[in-house]
């Protein structure tokens, strides 16, 4: 995949086997205190996801290829999550959302996400997310834990 300079800002990059993308804060993410609403973090969250994957792809559309030859039409669902939200976020903040592998254990990858403003750290948390293909769990194929580079952690 070919991606357009504004379309690869909008992904974020990864640095450091860390994917960072930036976020800001409109009045339709908060809620009658001018605070982020909680369920709010949950889709920037999942767009970070996202986006480390399409990254991941992106650069190495070849492993993607691999992974479904090995396991058609596969993806990853949300198994458990665990969150502390500990500041909160308002309108026009520019947020960074930080995720990165922790563990693989056969058909599930542990990610560490972070929600940021600047320096400070506003939420943290451990998402589980389980490997699917043809609706049942499936082993993570190889070249894609090696993308993740969740061998080495």
């Amino acid at each position: 995949m070919n991606s357009s300079a504004p379309e690869a800002q909008l992904d974020g990059s990864i640095r450091d086997g860390r994917h960072h993308m930036q976020i800001r804060v409109y009045y339709e993410d908060t809620d009658f205190t001018g605070l982020v609403y909680h369920a709010n973090y949950l889709r920037f969250m999942e767009r970070g996801r996202s986006n480390y994957l399409r990254l991941l792809g992106a650069h190495q559309r070849a492993l993607f290829d691999e992974a479904e030859s090995e396991a058609p039409g596969f993806a990853f669902v949300v198994r458990s999550m665990q969150l502390e939200f500990l500041k909160p976020a308002r309108m026009d903040d520019v947020l960074d959302i930080v995720t990165r592998p922790l563990e693989v254990r056969g058909a599930s990858i542990t990610l560490h996400q972070e929600v940021r403003r600047g320096d400070v750290l506003l939420l943290d948390a451990k998402v589980k997310v389980a490997f699917i293909s043809g609706g049942q769990a499936k082993p993570i194929p190889k070249p894609l834990r090696t993308a993740m580079k969740a061998d080495q952690v």
